[in-house]
């Protein structure tokens, strides 16, 4: 049996899991304290992790298909100040360069309160003798102090000629360095400086992490090459973390919503991970995670990552307290006021509860708690309350005795002239309160149908936040499987995605068609399975930008997950409840092999019934469920592939709508087996026809696909 492997490396564990690389079925995990103080850090963690699983699940090394790790390393080196210092070297000449060095000059960058990235700068003028200033001032931030380095030019983005002589003379040295055009293809100078010096600012540490971690997995004869999870869900080689390690910061979290989507199978929802102290919450949307250029520190980066949204309450919340009544939870926790949680202590402990408050750290609000007889002393928690309330069932994680948790409660309860129950669901009102306001935000910012909006939980706490939280905005939830290591399923499971952004005006279909191939290069190089890369082209005209986006399977990845696929009765019946549309009313306007398109005909009525508007909304949907594209009204056409020119035609004529602006092209979408070509966006035909071309010419021209397409304001 073949299996994948996914390690995450927590602050106060690191977690390990096994896959069966064919079912995607759990086989089992195992956990030991992360080891900070090891001479070798937290790779001596990753190792003894991945002993345990092996021996105790009886793996042999020809039988790893896939090995991947996550790692909190990058972020938490970056709150902690736990960074080198850099020095960055500006190119330049003239006018232009004088402005490049202002622009360069970054100063200290503060990463969280009272903790700073510290840098220098030195210049180095193109226009003669570059080669030796670049030695002078490599050897003069040296002397500052500076053990990394950043090369920085203006418009390095078309031509990286000059910050590749500074990384060369630094590669000789054996000194960590970044060049700009290396981390971000867009303009803009500072921002993309400031991204390479966060980079290199955690080069030293991560890159002895990674080649201790990788040499060690070759150790255990294990011949997959390890991979990293990534901030934007993906994983990458450690080839590319050594180069690129700011790509690793927030993988956390978006290892949670990598094993949502391919663990539970999510199409449209909101995930949340929640933890002790505090809750990430993160959007998927038509089977995709949703992404946003990242800030460190508060300052805006050129890092694409996982638009995770953080709220103070965990299931280690402690409940505030003002003139005697409970007015808040969180974000203070029981570990960080150092108390058990009530809800996890022995029920005959919690004897003769007295209240009091308590003020975990200096400046912090009262929180409460109950000091009980041979001063057992115990924290009033959201698990308690969603416990006591009846959100947790047994079986689960967080269950706990809640026997206890009302004998811990009840002091309060009395004090606030509740019973036990109401007193929870106040406290558990007021969690709900803070989460629902960022929910809201987040589905907002994504166009997201509350009615058909998932929650889902994940963590450890999951069930002490979620099932409330939905109760109370009116959404269907379920706490994902294996909750508590679904951070860690995510890593065994995450897909390989790369992305190439550029800076065009006016692109090309040769630009779109070179960027586009850049991307696929880039993710079959970390990994991915070439017939299983899928890409997404994004062309923003009114900045220029064009931006590839490829996502692909590993090697043994890239086979359907489960072997049991969805009859078109179960299709049909999840398009039903998703449209809240009888199943009579539906029809299937098209299908491939293993993508079925799901149509209704619909009638609105608006003006009391005086205007009537007719629509065909569209659900593209997978034989095992999972909704892969979902739009308010759809042209779905079936043809041959040798026949996709015509079909496009018909379509452009269809759609295509003119205005005093010009035409505004329709979005197209080509879908040849399970995959989905989105050509959507795309401001010329002759770019759709280009990069639909490529597509068919890969594959026979018999083969049926699917060109769905929308106009503008529809899709």
């Amino acid at each position: 049996m073949k299996v994948r492997i996914g390690i995450d490396v927590g602050g106060t564990f690191t977690d390990a899991v096994a896959i069966d690389n064919e079912s995607f079925e759990f086989i089992g995990s195992t956990k030991i304290p992360t080891t900070h103080s090891a001479k070798e850090g937290v790779a001596a963690g990753i190792i003894q992790v991945l002993q345990d699983i092996m021996q105790k699940y009886r793996i042999k090394p020809e039988d790893v298909s896939f090995i991947a790790h996550g790692t909190t390393q990058a972020t938490n080196a970056l709150l902690e100040g736990d960074v080198a210092k850099v020095g960055i070297i500006t190119l330049g000449q003239g006018l232009q360069g004088m402005k490049s060095k202002s622009d360069t000059n970054l100063g200290d960058i503060e990463l969280s309160k009272g903790k700073y990235l510290n840098s220098e700068n030195g210049y180095v003028d193109t226009k003669e003798n570059m080669d030796e200033q670049i030695q002078i001032a490599i050897q003069e931030l040296l002397a500052e102090g500076c053990t990394s380095i950043v090369a920085a030019e203006a418009f390095s983005v078309d031509d990286a000629s000059n910050e590749n002589k500074v990384i060369d003379f630094c590669a000789k040295q054996g000194i960590p360095a970044t060049a700009t055009s290396d981390i971000s293809k867009l303009y803009g100078l500072k921002v993309r400086t400031r991204t390479a010096v966060i980079n290199a600012s955690i080069m030293p540490k991560m890159l002895e992490a990674a080649t201790m971690t990788n040499d060690s997995i070759h150790k255990a004869d294990i011949q997959n090459p390890l991979m990293v999870m990534r901030c934007d869900g993906g994983v990458m080689s450690v080839d590319e973390v050594q180069k690129r390690p700011i790509l690793t910061i927030l993988s956390g979290p978006a290892a949670g919503v990598a094993g949502a989507l391919m663990y539970e199978k999510l199409s449209d929802g909101i995930f949340f991970e929640v933890g002790g102290t505090s809750t990430d919450i993160s959007c998927v949307k038509d089977g995709k995670v949703m992404i946003k250029y990242a800030e460190v520190g508060g300052h805006s980066t050129y890092l694409n990552s996982l638009d995770v949204r953080t709220v103070g309450i965990g299931g280690g919340s402690m409940v505030e307290m003002e003139d005697g009544k409970a007015i808040n939870i969180g974000p203070r926790s029981a570990h960080i006021a150092e108390l058990d949680y009530e809800v996890y202590t022995d029920a005959d402990k919690i004897s003769h509860p007295v209240l009091k408050t308590i003020q975990p750290k200096k400046g912090d609000p009262n929180y409460a708690y109950v000091e009980c007889d041979y001063g057992v002393c115990v924290a009033l928690t959201m698990a308690g309350a969603a416990n006591i309330a009846g959100y947790v069932q047994e079986g689960q994680y967080a269950y706990g005795n809640i026997e206890a948790a009302k004998k811990a409660w009840k002091p309060l309860a009395d004090q606030m002239h509740l019973t036990v129950e109401e007193c929870a669901e106040k406290v558990l009102s007021f969690a709900a309160i803070k989460n629902a306001k960022v929910v809201e935000s987040l589905m907002k910012d994504y166009h997201m149908d509350p009615r058909t909006t998932l929650f889902v939980g994940g963590g450890g706490g999951g069930t002490t936040v979620v099932p409330h939280l939905a109760e109370t905005m009116g959404h269907e939830f379920k706490i994902a499987k294996n909750a508590p290591v679904i951070s860690t399923i995510g890593v065994a499971l995450a897909m390989v995605r790369d992305m190439v952004e550029r800076v065009i005006s006016n692109p090309s279909d040769e630009d779109i068609l070179a960027i586009r191939h850049e991307a696929v290069q880039k993710a079959i190089q970390n990994g991915a399975s070439p017939n299983s890369v899928e890409v997404s082209i994004e062309v923003d005209t009114q900045r220029n930008l064009v931006r590839a986006i490829a996502i692909g399977s590993t090697e043994l990845r890239s086979k359907n997950r489960l072997k049991a696929q969805l009859s078109e009765k179960e299709l049909l019946e999840t398009v039903s409840a998703n449209l809240n549309l009888p199943v009579s009313h539906l029809f299937i306007s098209g299908k491939t092999d293993g993508l079925y398109a799901i149509q209704a005909h619909q009638v609105e009525k608006k003006l009391f019934g005086f205007m009537k508007t007719k629509t065909t909304p569209l659900r593209l949907i997978d034989d095992e469920g999972v909704i892969r594209l979902q739009k308010k009204n759809a042209m779905v056409l079936s043809s041959q592939a040798k026949d996709w020119s015509s079909v496009l035609n018909h379509i452009l004529e269809e759609l295509t709508e003119y205005n005093d602006g010009g035409s505004n092209l329709p979005n197209v979408y080509l879908i040849i087996g399970k995959r989905i070509v989105d050509l959507a966006g795309l401001p010329e035909e002759s770019q759709i026809q280009s990069l639909g071309d490529l597509e068919i010419k890969a594959i026979p021209q018999d083969q049926e696909i699917l060109v769905i397409a929308t106009k503008r304001i529809d899709g």
